[in-house]
């Protein structure tokens, strides 16, 4: 079976690369007519190579310097490079372009086309030849084969062909990532089958029927059919060149530069985190805060970086950087991006990605710069921990692991279960069904913050022995999941390091400081509601027997709440629990034989006065005991009566 990968053509204008693209192939991949009129390549055109034992996308690029960004999005996907070089013109200025370009995309395979070698002498073969080894030094084409050729007379084709073929064996299989993705690059409409994108296979592999994500909008499409090299096919897969005809897309809202992945595993964003590299035969460093052209897979996006560890990045170093741009980018770890100049002349440097979807990084932070850097320089198990530090409260996911460490989904989760097992990595059971994957360090931080939390309560009213949780709760909006934290302190608790239920919790090494005058008057409290029964005394009576301690009452009640002697029935109405409790067995009890009761019945069965009669009616209403209808109250659930 005939292996599948993509050859690209590199070079400066009119030095034949199109030519040179249909003698190997017989296609013509100048289709525009504005092509086709000046001579010149301005978008990527596209053909194929049948070399028996590998099947070749051609994708040919545009050499003039005002179509580079064309040029970037169809070098994307290329496992091969034919660098092209005319031989009555030598290397020229796109020729370095275009070289330093494929550099910075992180080619590692390609062949050096010498056309045009009709229109020059032997000498003149020799020193162009010379100029091209020169360029080409210290780079991946340093020992690539120079077949010199001619298009028109088809001098040299043959060679050539056998020359990519041999490279095309030493080409190493990417078996990392197995999830489909696709850059569009081109788009169009075919009559009766609707909107057709064509692209290189990034990774993975594509069946007609499957769903994709459709980035950076994240809308949900449907594969109607497939073709590869013109003819249907039912599936596509990683080195081969796709067409998809997608249902239910609108051809005016597909752009180059959007892209097409199985869902979740891409997440749009416009800060990234990266390597940056500015070329050695730059004259200018680039300096914080430079506008920048940002290319990435077939996107160009106008951005701004941000040198976190120095203030510029001079010729030929290396910084840390993030890029502010201004439209949402899907991108991966390591991936190859190339930045140019705001005005699109110069091509200024590119890098790697190593935070696909960052947030904004303090410059010059050395704890946070220390694990970005892990992320380059780390093996898979520190490249997990530390996306798992950066998902922070939020957590992570397997589809984060895959998209910002380079993981293949199975060996991510293989990863998570060892370092789980090293209690470096936590899993949290959230809401019965979901579970949240925290970083060890992570977890103990929120662990530590809930404790606190609890703790300032405490110190603010001394006298109360436990707090509602969603007061607690309520200090942790900005980990934005309510369910989360409720789920520690549950764990807390199972801990010993909280103690309480499902209302109201306090730390297990706090007790509630009372002095002895206070002890003494929440005893009487206490026992006069528990005299009291069903009628029990005003809250605001007890300030007189108070004495120095009147301006604590409003604690010392909240007291009697949590240790379980008091329940609080509206703003000035308690009862104490015993009859609280006997409330709730009487009335439903009454209620469960009979079509519903009165205020009054309730009254007289509670053998109170209407000042209490209502109030208790209202809060068995609040708890879900019973329900008003009309003038009665009926149980609001068929339920036996306990207490």
């Amino acid at each position: 079976m005939a292996r599948d990968l993509i050859l690209g053509t590199a070079g400066h204008i009119d030095h034949g690369k199109t030519s040179l693209v249909k003698a190997l192939t017989g296609v013509d991949c100048d289709r525009l007519p504005e092509e086709k009129a000046r001579g010149i390549t301005i978008d990527i055109g596209f053909a194929t190579l049948d070399l028996g034992d590998y099947r070749l996308g051609v994708v040919d690029v545009p050499g003039h310097e005002r179509f580079i960004k064309n040029m970037l999005a169809g070098a994307t996907g290329v496992d091969i490079a034919v660098l092209v070089v005319a031989a009555d013109d030598s290397v020229m200025p796109q020729t370095r372009e275009h070289l330093e370009i494929l550099k910075l995309l992180g080619l590692r395979h390609g062949v050096i086309a010498l056309t045009k070698c009709d229109l020059a002498t032997d000498e003149m073969l020799q020193l162009v030849e010379m100029e091209i080894r020169d360029l080409v030094a210290g780079s991946f084409l340093e020992n690539a084969p120079i077949v010199r050729t001619a298009a028109h007379s088809g001098l040299g084709i043959g060679e050539l062909k056998s020359a990519i073929r041999e490279e095309c064996g030493k080409v190493e299989a990417n078996a990392t990532l197995n999830w489909f993705r696709l850059p569009i690059d081109r788009s169009f409409i075919v009559q009766g089958h609707g909107v057709v994108v064509t692209g290189s296979v990034h990774s993975g592999t594509l069946k007609v029927g499957d769903e994709l994500e459709w980035l950076p909008s994240g809308e949900k499409v449907r594969v109607r059919s497939l073709q590869n090299h013109d003819h249907p096919v039912e599936e596509v897969h990683r080195g081969q060149r796709a067409a998809i005809n997608l249902a239910g897309v609108r051809h005016d809202d597909v752009r180059r530069g959007q892209e097409l992945a199985f869902p979740s595993y891409l997440k749009p964003s416009r800060v990234v985190t990266v390597r940056l590299h500015c070329l050695p035969e730059m004259k200018k460093p680039i300096k914080h805060r430079a506008p920048v052209r940002f290319h990435i897979g077939t996107l160009e996006v106008m951005g701004a970086v941000s040198i976190l560890d120095a203030d510029s990045v001079k010729p030929g170093d290396w910084v840390l950087a993030q890029l502010f741009l201004e439209e949402p980018v899907t991108c991966t770890w390591g991936q190859p991006f190339v930045v140019r100049g705001a005005s699109a002349t110069v091509t200024l440097g590119g890098g790697q990605v190593l935070q696909p979807t960052a947030k904004k990084v303090r410059r010059r932070h050395l704890e946070v710069l220390e694990r970005i850097e892990s992320l380059w320089t780390g093996n898979a198990d520190q490249r997990v921990l530390t996306v798992a530090w950066f998902g922070g409260f939020s957590g992570f996911t397997i589809p984060d692991l895959v998209r910002g460490a380079n993981i293949a989904p199975q060996e991510a989760e293989t990863i998570v279960q060892k370092l789980r097992d090293e209690h470096k990595l936590a899993t949290i059971a959230v809401g019965g069904h979901r579970q949240v994957l925290l970083h060890a360090e992570v977890l103990k931080e929120l662990d530590e913050r809930i404790l606190a939390a609890v703790g300032r309560l405490h110190e603010e009213t001394p006298l109360m022995s436990a707090h509602d949780r969603s007061k607690v709760q309520a200090q942790f909006d900005y980990v934005g999941d309510d369910s989360l934290v409720s789920a520690l302190v549950d764990r807390l608790v199972r801990q010993k390091k909280l103690v309480g239920d499902a209302r109201r919790i306090a730390r297990a090494d706090f007790k509630p400081k009372l002095s002895t005058s206070l002890r003494k008057l929440k005893d009487k409290v206490v026992a006069a509601y528990q005299e009291a029964g069903f009628n029990p005394p005003d809250a605001v009576s007890f300030a007189s027997q108070a004495g120095g301690n009147a301006s604590s009452m409003k604690d010392l009640f909240e007291v009697c709440q949590a240790d379980g002697d008091l329940v609080q029935i509206s703003d000035s109405v308690f009862l104490h629990s015993e009859f609280e409790a006997e409330m709730r067995l009487r009335v439903a009890t009454k209620l469960s034989g009979e079509t519903g009761a009165t205020v009054a019945e309730i009254r007289d069965l509670l053998g109170t006065t209407r000042k209490f009669a209502v109030p208790f009616c209202e809060y068995l209403d609040r708890i879900g005991l019973t329900r008003r209808d009309g003038d009665l109250r009926r149980l609001a659930s068929p339920q036996p009566a306990t207490s």
